[in-house]
């Protein structure tokens, strides 16, 4: 919502926005853009000259301003339509959709055709390092988007991503998630062939060709051209190396891909982020070159701080699957003991659909600690009466920033991961770690 807001305000409409616990880095570059937001949904913040409402996916119905805009017949929209009105339409959208890696990738991919000099508008779901703002228009056909799965809005329940038409397409992986929404991994297989429906026969799908749920949607019927992508060996399409070669299997031409990013999953989001491009007219060879320029995407691996030789990293992960992928990358640049804060959030994760495997994706870490949480439907001691990590679990943030404060020592590194603000857990413990 911020990046559409972004993109209104870009297009010289006058924005003003209503959110809850609102945390950088989003919060901040709204303000820098001017960009007035209110604390809560108050319906007497709702101004009498609005043109167009445009209402996010988290309102429901109760929700007091929403309320009075059905009340008084006011005109609104869900910000993925009003997005492709007004800005995807007369464009060329290059989307990127899948569980995991979408921002990285799409944070890559608007890089490389930056790179590239193409100007690109786009629209990511976080702030990259290397530009200013998550959203902007740009001046040339291309628009980069990620696509996200999730529903529309409470009057739209289809999947944002069917609202962006896109021409290229880059599906990452598939998993289950969003237990609130979806019932099973069939439901939202059943979303992302709707969106292959609406591919062009001259558009391009490239997609893992490692992931079995994502070959089960194309199976499903597919009307444009498909290019896959995998780790390790592959008969076709393209495959990143473990010597960090990225291999064209068809033409058997091999490149150097150096990242600043650590982990096979960041490889691979470069590789599809590199084969989007090249659909927009982008050499291999010129992608290689921006990408390692690529600077990342905060709270992804982000280094936050070191203090006294102690590492802070800032990580959005809240799935197992990376959660898991996240702790290994970081395990194989630790020099010291690896601990790993797990702020549980996600609606997928506090109904326990995951609960099996969490044990399983922390087991990287040396210390793992957790956070009583009363809106959780499971029992999280469970996992730690039979894990071989030590996993604490504290009563609030303050404890584990004072088990934080009193165990760390130079060498150790602290990935915190939270989808969320996590009680600005971060500069908490970055004081603590200071006074010392």
């Amino acid at each position: 919502m911020a990046g559409i807001a972004l993109l209104a305000r870009e297009l010289g409409i006058e924005v003003y926005g209503s959110d809850a616990q609102v945390y950088p880095p989003m919060s901040t570059q709204l303000q820098e853009a001017g960009i007035r937001l209110h604390e809560g949904y108050h319906a007497d913040a709702l101004r009498g000259d609005i043109d167009m409402y445009i209402v996010g996916n988290a309102i429901s119905r109760g929700n007091p301003q929403f309320e009075t805009i059905l009340n008084n017949d006011l005109p609104y929209r869900s910000a993925p339509q009003w997005l492709y009105e007004q800005v995807l339409c007369d464009r060329w959208v290059l989307a990127v959709a899948g569980t995991h890696g979408k921002t990285t990738t799409t944070a890559m991919l608007a890089w490389i055709l930056e790179y590239a000099g193409l100007n690109p508008g786009f629209l990511i779901g976080g702030m990259t390092q290397n530009f200013k703002q998550s959203a902007r228009s740009g001046e040339g056909p291309f628009f980069v988007i990620e696509a996200d799965e999730y529903d529309t809005a409470l009057f739209d329940k289809r999947s944002k991503f069917v609202h962006y038409h896109p021409r290229t397409l880059v599906l990452n992986n598939l998993e289950f998630d969003h237990a609130d929404i979806f019932t099973d991994l069939a439901d939202i297989q059943r979303q992302f062939h709707h969106l292959l429906r609406m591919m062009p026969a001259n558009g391009l799908i490239i997609h893992n060709g490692a992931c079995e749920a994502l070959n089960q949607v194309l199976d499903m019927g597919c009307w444009s051209e498909q290019l896959a992508f995998s780790a390790g060996e592959a008969s076709s399409g393209f495959s990143f190396q473990q010597d960090s070669h990225l291999l064209d299997n068809d033409s058997a031409q091999s490149y150097r891909l150096e990242l600043q990013q650590v982990g096979t999953f960041n490889a691979l989001n470069a590789t599809a982020a590199a084969l989007a491009a090249r659909h927009a007219g982008v050499s291999i060879q010129t992608s290689i070159e921006a990408l390692e320029q690529f600077k990342g995407v905060k709270r992804r691996q982000e280094i936050i701080a070191e203090i006294n030789g102690i590492q802070i990293i800032d990580d959005f992960a809240h799935h197992p699957t990376a959660i898991e992928a996240t702790l290994k990358a970081l395990r194989n640049q630790t020099q010291g003991r690896l601990y790993a804060v797990l702020d549980i959030r996600s609606n997928t994760m506090k109904l326990g659909i995951h609960a099996d495997r969490l044990q399983q994706a922390l087991s990287t870490a040396d210390v793992v600690l957790l956070c009583e949480n009363s809106t959780l439907k499971w029992d999280i001691h469970a996992i730690k009466s039979t894990a071989s990590t030590v996993i604490s679990i504290k009563s609030d943030i303050d404890q584990v920033v004072q088990q934080l404060t009193l165990d760390c020592r130079p060498g150790d590194t602290i990935a915190i991961m939270s989808n969320g603000g996590f009680e600005n857990i971060q500069q908490r413990l970055m004081q603590a770690l200071q006074s010392r």
